[in-house]
């Protein structure tokens, strides 16, 4: 099984090639960003950097209708250049300290907007005030254009994958206890373990995100499973599970024959999404499928996806069964560590608990009241 590590950040290699590019003609632009928005939460979120001295922002998030300028400039659509950053020495702004302190002293930023949507913004910084000037600032805006759209090309790609997967379930009548909610939450849930680990395993921003992205095509293997065995409300029998078992093998095949199909075999961190599909039911203890994996040999993203999923499904009411509550399933995974589930996961997520509570509030469900 193939570990996807923190240099493999391709969005982040392009990102830097072009930012050499442009340092060419304007060398004292010292930092290139992208954040990005996720509208479903409302947060704004760093992705990708390239700068000479170290990223200011790693692992950052604010929710944007907070934060008023950028707010402004997402609802008007329009670029804003601050020539001196000086003039906010005295707020309260946790992202433009942070610029001011890393020796920053103008910018320019521009919101990505494609379709009419927006999706986050692309961020220029200097070292020297005044340096954004007209004729810059019309230089780069092809430039701000050409990052956005290899962003947003990725993403794309990514919701393609996830528009077929809701289609064949559609199509072959597929029901099962994942509802949309579900997945949004383990998704976002799988996105807060990442970010609580990301200092200690050296995970980029890149890799977070795609993990959030990923998170949900976890179990796409279950479309080929029989609604028989798939919504049996009592235990299987040992035939049974035999047969739930394989929709970890029939994921990966399905993964396989979807990047080949839509021509995404180059996509960045697309290895990520084959380990969340095929690991995710391995056990750190070696008990688990369908390879019997242990410890490290379990990639990290399928150990992270593994607790997530877990946790939403012990949390979530069916019709078979009452909502654990949140103690209760932390209960669950703890005692399960760390034979079945990676601690360090576990730990993560529940140190997050005011995180937990907001996601299961945004994304609620009471259809089986």
């Amino acid at each position: 099984m193939n570990q996807v590590g923190p240099d493999n950040n391709h969005l982040s290699d392009r990102l830097h090639t072009l930012h050499l590019e442009i340092q060419n003609w304007r060398p004292r632009i010292n930092r290139i960003s992208v954040a990005l928005f996720d509208s479903d939460t409302g947060i704004l979120k760093t992705f990708i950097n390239s700068s000479d001295d170290g990223s200011p922002l790693d692992h950052y998030e604010a929710e944007l209708n907070k934060v008023t300028s950028l707010f402004e400039l997402s609802e008007n659509r329009l670029s804003r250049t601050v020539n001196d950053l000086s003039v906010f020495d005295n707020g309260n702004s946790v992202h433009t300290r942070k610029i001011l302190e890393q020796g920053y002293l103008s910018s320019h930023t521009v919101p990505i907007i494609h379709n009419d949507e927006f999706h986050g913004f692309v961020f220029f910084n200097a070292s020297t005030k005044g340096y954004f000037t007209d004729v810059t600032i019309k230089r780069l805006c092809v430039y701000a254009q050409l990052v956005g759209l290899l962003c947003i090309s990725e993403f794309m790609a990514i919701r393609t994958l996830q528009a077929a997967v809701k289609t064949a379930r559609e199509i072959t009548c597929y029901r099962d206890e994942e509802t949309g909610t579900h997945l949004s939450r383990m998704a976002n849930f799988s996105r807060i373990i990442a970010l609580v680990l990301a200092d200690s395993h050296d995970l980029s921003d890149e890799y977070i995100e795609f993990i959030y992205h990923f998170a949900p095509l976890h179990d796409i293997g279950k479309i080929s499973i029989p609604d028989g065995i798939l919504l049996k409300e009592g235990s299987l029998s040992d035939d049974e599970r035999k047969v739930m078992q394989t929709h970890v093998t029939i994921g990966g095949e399905i993964v396989d024959k979807m990047i080949n199909g839509f021509h995404m075999e180059k996509m960045p961190k697309i290895q990520m999404l084959n380990n969340v599909v095929l690991c995710h039911h391995e056990a750190l203890d070696g008990s688990g499928y369908p390879e019997g994996l242990s410890g490290d040999d379990i990639p990290l993203e399928a150990r992270i996806v593994a607790v997530a999923d877990v946790f939403d499904a012990l949390t979530s009411a069916r019709p078979y069964k009452k909502a654990w509550s949140n103690d209760e399933a932390f209960k669950f995974l703890e005692d399960k560590s760390p034979a079945i589930f990676d601690p360090d996961c576990v730990a993560a997520l529940k140190s997050q608990i005011d995180k937990i509570k907001d996601i299961q509030r945004k994304f609620h469900e009471d259809i089986f009241g």
